[in-house]
């Protein structure tokens, strides 16, 4: 009882309530980034319906090999988060920060495979602008602003998911954390389930749709 009125900040009554507030805002933090990638998706549904064919042909340029890995990373690090939360369920703070640092590694190599796969597009000229890859239709460059636009916003949320869940690793550690009181670290698998499903939307989007056609 000690450790959870530790816990508690003084503007709430008790855990249970700390613990649905800190939820809800996290829900209503999501409920944003949704409004915010959800412009860029109705934009590329948008633009994709008029230009189909000039889509069509720019999406057969994605690299299907690093979508693909990146997806099985994103995957497995969804695992490692709920494996980290149902640790510090279990009071095993040890296989919790040992969850967390295997999500962060997951998240690096995310990154790094990310930036092998942007050096690519970059040395094929997949930039929109004057040096834009020769033989594709000038339409095509929308759909590689899009590419850029939104998996670079997914790549700084990873960033700052990697952030977060380096400083809940590091509270773990602390010994800041127990089956009584874990909301810290829930609320930052909500957030980083958030970041696996926007990608796996634009998995399918960017490296899939009309790539056989």
């Amino acid at each position: 009882m000690a450790e959870a009125h530790g816990a508690l900040a003084e503007q709430f009554e008790e855990l249970p309530q700390q613990q649905e507030a800190s939820m809800l805002g996290m829900w209503t933090f999501l409920a944003t980034e949704i409004l915010f990638f959800g412009g860029l998706f109705m934009s590329y549904i948008a633009y994709r319906s008029i230009y189909s064919q000039a889509f069509a042909e720019a999406s057969k340029h994605t690299i299907v090999l690093f979508g693909t890995i990146n997806t099985a990373i994103l995957l497995t690090s969804s695992l490692t988060m709920v494996l980290a939360v149902h640790s510090i369920q279990e009071n095993n703070v040890k296989w919790t920060i040992r969850h967390l640092l295997l999500t962060i590694s997951l998240a690096c190599a995310f990154l790094v495979l990310k930036g092998f796969e942007y050096r690519q597009d970059l040395h094929e000229n997949l930039w929109p602008g004057p040096h834009f890859k020769t033989g594709l239709p000038p339409q095509a460059q929308i759909f590689w602003f899009l590419y850029w636009a939104m998996t670079g916003l997914h790549a700084l949320h990873v960033t700052v998911g990697i952030a977060v869940l380096s400083v809940m690793a590091f509270l773990a550690g602390r010994g800041k954390f127990s089956a009584t009181y874990y909301n810290p670290i829930d609320v930052t698998a909500l957030y980083w389930h958030f970041v696996d499903i926007v990608w796996i939307f634009l998995y399918p989007l960017l490296y899939l749709i009309n790539r056989s056609s």
